[in-house]
Protein backbone atom coordinates (compact mmCIF):
# COMPACT_ATOMS: atom_id res chain seq x y z
CA UNK A 1 0.00 0.00 0.00
CA UNK A 2 0.97 3.98 -0.60
CA UNK A 3 2.87 5.30 2.51
CA UNK A 4 0.55 8.31 2.83
CA UNK A 5 -0.52 9.58 6.28
CA UNK A 6 -2.78 6.84 7.59
CA UNK A 7 -5.41 9.74 10.02
CA UNK A 8 -5.42 11.59 7.12
CA UNK A 9 -6.97 8.36 4.93
CA UNK A 10 -9.61 8.35 7.15
CA UNK A 11 -10.38 11.57 7.51
CA UNK A 12 -10.51 11.97 3.71
CA UNK A 13 -12.66 8.95 3.69
CA UNK A 14 -14.79 10.14 6.04
CA UNK A 15 -14.65 7.26 8.06
CA UNK A 16 -12.81 5.03 10.46
CA UNK A 17 -10.44 2.63 8.86
CA UNK A 18 -8.82 1.24 11.65
CA UNK A 19 -5.40 2.19 9.80
CA UNK A 20 -3.56 3.01 13.25
CA UNK A 21 -4.58 0.16 15.56
CA UNK A 22 -5.01 1.08 19.21
CA UNK A 23 -4.69 4.67 18.70
CA UNK A 24 -8.41 4.35 16.81
CA UNK A 25 -10.01 3.33 19.81
CA UNK A 26 -8.77 6.69 21.55
CA UNK A 27 -9.79 9.68 22.11
CA UNK A 28 -6.92 10.88 20.11
CA UNK A 29 -7.82 9.61 17.36
CA UNK A 30 -7.97 12.62 14.64
CA UNK A 31 -11.12 11.38 13.40
CA UNK A 32 -12.35 12.73 16.77
CA UNK A 33 -10.17 15.71 17.15
CA UNK A 34 -10.62 16.58 13.78
CA UNK A 35 -13.64 15.32 12.01
CA UNK A 36 -13.28 17.23 8.44
CA UNK A 37 -11.02 16.28 5.72
CA UNK A 38 -7.87 17.42 5.32
CA UNK A 39 -7.01 20.86 4.34
CA UNK A 40 -7.90 24.30 5.46
CA UNK A 41 -10.08 23.86 8.33
CA UNK A 42 -13.70 24.62 7.14
CA UNK A 43 -13.27 24.42 3.81
CA UNK A 44 -16.00 23.23 1.88
CA UNK A 45 -16.17 21.56 -1.43
CA UNK A 46 -18.94 23.67 -3.66
CA UNK A 47 -21.38 21.27 -4.63
CA UNK A 48 -21.98 17.67 -3.84
CA UNK A 49 -19.83 14.61 -5.28
CA UNK A 50 -20.41 13.48 -8.99
CA UNK A 51 -21.46 10.28 -9.45
CA UNK A 52 -17.52 9.05 -10.77
CA UNK A 53 -16.51 10.79 -7.40
CA UNK A 54 -18.80 8.79 -5.01
CA UNK A 55 -17.72 5.67 -6.29
CA UNK A 56 -14.23 6.57 -6.35
CA UNK A 57 -14.62 7.67 -2.70
CA UNK A 58 -15.99 4.09 -2.38
CA UNK A 59 -13.51 2.42 -3.72
CA UNK A 60 -10.86 4.52 -1.75
CA UNK A 61 -12.73 3.32 1.55
CA UNK A 62 -12.65 -0.34 1.04
CA UNK A 63 -9.04 -0.16 -0.76
CA UNK A 64 -7.52 1.23 2.16
CA UNK A 65 -9.46 -0.69 4.61
CA UNK A 66 -7.74 -3.54 3.73
CA UNK A 67 -4.32 -2.17 2.99
CA UNK A 68 -4.52 -2.80 -0.57
CA UNK A 69 -2.37 -1.25 -3.29
CA UNK A 70 -4.53 0.01 -6.06
CA UNK A 71 -2.83 -2.63 -8.54
CA UNK A 72 -3.87 -5.84 -5.46
CA UNK A 73 -7.16 -3.92 -4.95
CA UNK A 74 -8.36 -3.79 -8.52
CA UNK A 75 -7.32 -7.14 -9.48
CA UNK A 76 -9.64 -8.80 -6.80
CA UNK A 77 -12.38 -6.68 -8.17
CA UNK A 78 -11.85 -7.28 -11.83
CA UNK A 79 -11.33 -11.04 -10.84
CA UNK A 80 -14.61 -11.09 -9.16
CA UNK A 81 -16.10 -9.09 -11.97
CA UNK A 82 -14.94 -11.51 -14.92
CA UNK A 83 -16.12 -14.08 -12.90
CA UNK A 84 -19.78 -13.13 -12.27
CA UNK A 85 -20.13 -12.12 -16.13
CA UNK A 86 -18.93 -15.66 -17.52
CA UNK A 87 -21.60 -16.89 -15.38
CA UNK A 88 -25.15 -16.63 -14.11
CA UNK A 89 -23.97 -15.16 -10.76
CA UNK A 90 -25.80 -12.19 -9.22
CA UNK A 91 -24.53 -8.91 -7.97
CA UNK A 92 -25.30 -9.84 -4.49
CA UNK A 93 -23.17 -13.17 -4.69
CA UNK A 94 -20.18 -11.36 -6.43
CA UNK A 95 -20.06 -8.85 -3.48
CA UNK A 96 -20.46 -11.62 -1.24
CA UNK A 97 -17.24 -12.84 -3.32
CA UNK A 98 -15.22 -10.14 -3.36
CA UNK A 99 -15.65 -10.17 0.27
CA UNK A 100 -15.01 -12.98 1.06
CA UNK A 101 -11.74 -12.93 -1.21
CA UNK A 102 -10.33 -10.25 0.90
CA UNK A 103 -11.68 -11.30 4.02
CA UNK A 104 -9.47 -15.06 3.38
CA UNK A 105 -5.94 -13.45 3.00
CA UNK A 106 -3.82 -14.52 5.39
CA UNK A 107 -2.79 -10.90 6.93
CA UNK A 108 -6.79 -10.16 7.18
CA UNK A 109 -7.26 -12.90 9.41
CA UNK A 110 -4.43 -12.32 11.55
CA UNK A 111 -5.51 -9.01 11.99
CA UNK A 112 -9.33 -10.29 12.95
CA UNK A 113 -7.48 -12.91 15.50
CA UNK A 114 -6.24 -9.98 17.32
CA UNK A 115 -2.67 -10.80 16.87
CA UNK A 116 -2.28 -7.79 14.61
CA UNK A 117 -3.49 -4.20 15.88
CA UNK A 118 -3.89 -2.77 12.25
CA UNK A 119 -3.81 -4.89 9.37
CA UNK A 120 -0.76 -2.57 8.51
CA UNK A 121 1.15 -4.27 11.78
CA UNK A 122 -0.35 -8.31 10.32
CA UNK A 123 1.21 -7.48 6.80
CA UNK A 124 4.75 -7.38 8.74
CA UNK A 125 4.10 -9.90 11.22
CA UNK A 126 3.36 -12.16 8.21
CA UNK A 127 5.92 -10.88 6.21
CA UNK A 128 8.69 -11.84 8.55
CA UNK A 129 7.69 -15.23 8.68
CA UNK A 130 6.32 -15.38 11.79
CA UNK A 131 3.19 -17.97 10.87
CA UNK A 132 2.72 -21.46 9.81
CA UNK A 133 -0.72 -22.89 8.12
CA UNK A 134 -0.93 -26.48 8.36
CA UNK A 135 2.70 -26.36 9.63
CA UNK A 136 3.96 -24.85 6.89
CA UNK A 137 5.52 -21.71 6.91
CA UNK A 138 3.58 -18.55 5.02
CA UNK A 139 5.09 -15.41 4.83
CA UNK A 140 2.93 -14.09 2.16
CA UNK A 141 0.05 -11.55 3.45
CA UNK A 142 -1.82 -12.35 0.78
CA UNK A 143 -1.96 -15.96 0.80
CA UNK A 144 -5.74 -16.96 0.57
CA UNK A 145 -7.11 -19.69 3.56
CA UNK A 146 -9.88 -21.99 3.21
CA UNK A 147 -11.90 -23.18 5.38
CA UNK A 148 -9.99 -26.11 7.83
CA UNK A 149 -6.79 -24.45 7.57
CA UNK A 150 -5.11 -24.04 10.76
CA UNK A 151 -2.86 -21.23 11.60
CA UNK A 152 -0.18 -21.36 14.29
CA UNK A 153 2.86 -19.22 15.13
CA UNK A 154 6.18 -20.33 14.60
CA UNK A 155 7.86 -21.94 17.47
CA UNK A 156 10.70 -19.76 17.57
CA UNK A 157 8.47 -16.53 17.60
CA UNK A 158 6.14 -17.41 20.58
CA UNK A 159 9.11 -15.82 23.02
CA UNK A 160 9.39 -12.70 21.04
CA UNK A 161 8.09 -9.32 21.94
CA UNK A 162 4.89 -9.46 19.51
CA UNK A 163 3.78 -12.27 21.28
CA UNK A 164 5.50 -12.81 24.27
CA UNK A 165 2.35 -11.42 26.49
CA UNK A 166 -0.41 -11.95 23.79
CA UNK A 167 -2.48 -14.64 24.80
CA UNK A 168 -4.28 -12.35 27.95
CA UNK A 169 -5.09 -9.89 24.91
CA UNK A 170 -6.00 -12.28 22.78
CA UNK A 171 -8.45 -13.46 25.65
CA UNK A 172 -10.66 -10.22 25.22
CA UNK A 173 -10.75 -10.14 21.25
CA UNK A 174 -14.26 -10.75 19.73
CA UNK A 175 -13.95 -12.95 16.75
CA UNK A 176 -15.69 -13.50 13.62
CA UNK A 177 -17.76 -16.50 13.33
CA UNK A 178 -15.50 -17.73 10.23
CA UNK A 179 -12.47 -18.31 12.94
CA UNK A 180 -11.40 -19.85 15.61
CA UNK A 181 -8.86 -19.68 18.79
CA UNK A 182 -6.84 -21.04 21.48
CA UNK A 183 -5.19 -18.02 23.34
CA UNK A 184 -3.26 -19.85 25.46
CA UNK A 185 -1.64 -21.88 22.57
CA UNK A 186 -2.31 -18.85 20.03
CA UNK A 187 -3.88 -21.29 17.55
CA UNK A 188 -6.21 -20.56 15.29
CA UNK A 189 -8.54 -22.42 12.49
CA UNK A 190 -10.50 -20.97 9.98
CA UNK A 191 -14.11 -22.96 10.25
CA UNK A 192 -16.45 -20.99 7.65
CA UNK A 193 -16.47 -18.42 5.43
CA UNK A 194 -16.59 -14.49 5.98
CA UNK A 195 -19.90 -12.87 4.30
CA UNK A 196 -20.56 -9.14 3.88
CA UNK A 197 -22.94 -8.93 6.88
CA UNK A 198 -19.85 -10.07 9.32
CA UNK A 199 -17.02 -8.22 7.53
CA UNK A 200 -19.41 -5.08 7.65
CA UNK A 201 -16.90 -3.36 5.04
CA UNK A 202 -17.18 0.26 5.44
CA UNK A 203 -18.02 0.74 1.71
CA UNK A 204 -20.42 0.59 -1.18
CA UNK A 205 -19.77 -2.49 -2.72
CA UNK A 206 -21.73 -2.19 -6.00
CA UNK A 207 -20.35 1.25 -6.32
CA UNK A 208 -17.15 -0.13 -6.37
CA UNK A 209 -18.06 -2.25 -9.00
CA UNK A 210 -19.33 0.66 -11.24
CA UNK A 211 -16.10 2.15 -11.09
CA UNK A 212 -14.30 -0.43 -12.28
CA UNK A 213 -16.98 -1.66 -14.93
CA UNK A 214 -16.33 1.93 -16.94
Amino acid sequence: MEKRPKCKICRRAGKKLFLKGEKCNTAKCPMVVKPYPPGIKGKRRLGGLSEYGRQLKEKQRLKNWYNLSEKQFKNYVIAVLEKSRGGKSQMGDAQEALVKSLEMRLDNAIYRLGIGSSRTKSRQLVSHGHFFVNGKAIDIPSFTLKVGDKITVRPSSLNKGNFKELSATLKKIQLPLWLKLDPEKIEAEVIGYPTVDIAAPPAEIQAIFEFYSK
